[in-house]
């Protein structure tokens, strides 16, 4: 869609242009849309899909999640499954931010410094 990128991979045409895979935006969307369930600022409710570990041993990060057992694959790829393991990698700087701005900003350094955050 772009003139002169015709012959390029898709990879080379994001490093040019110094955008995100599809995968990375929507593990960042889902990672900001869990910030807004947590803080109330959005709908569903955070209760009504996700439950915080009830655990004392979080190595030093409150607020992380707790995987459902479930005996169904498709379950695996629900957005209450997928973004569990993403937030439980978060810095407790990160999860702290007390709007979503200062979540989206405290979030592009934390995946600045670690690229795997928003890879599968």
């Amino acid at each position: 869609m772009i003139p002169g990128f015709e012959d390029l991979s898709y990879e080379e045409g994001l490093r040019i242009l110094r955008l995100d895979t599809l995968e990375e935006r929507r593990n960042r969307a889902d990672l900001i849309l869990l910030f807004k369930m947590y803080k109330e600022l959005s709908r569903p409710p955070f209760e009504s899909l996700l439950q915080l570990t009830n655990q004392d041993n979080t190595r030093g990060r409150t607020l992380k999640l707790t995987r459902h057992c479930t005996n169904r694959d498709v379950r695996l790829y629900f957005f209450s499954e997928r973004v569990i393991n993403s937030w439980n990698q978060l810095d407790q700087s990160v999860v702290d931010a007390g709007c979503v701005n200062t979540f989206k900003r405290r979030l592009h350094a934390f995946r600045n410094d670690r690229m795997d955050l928003f890879t599968d």
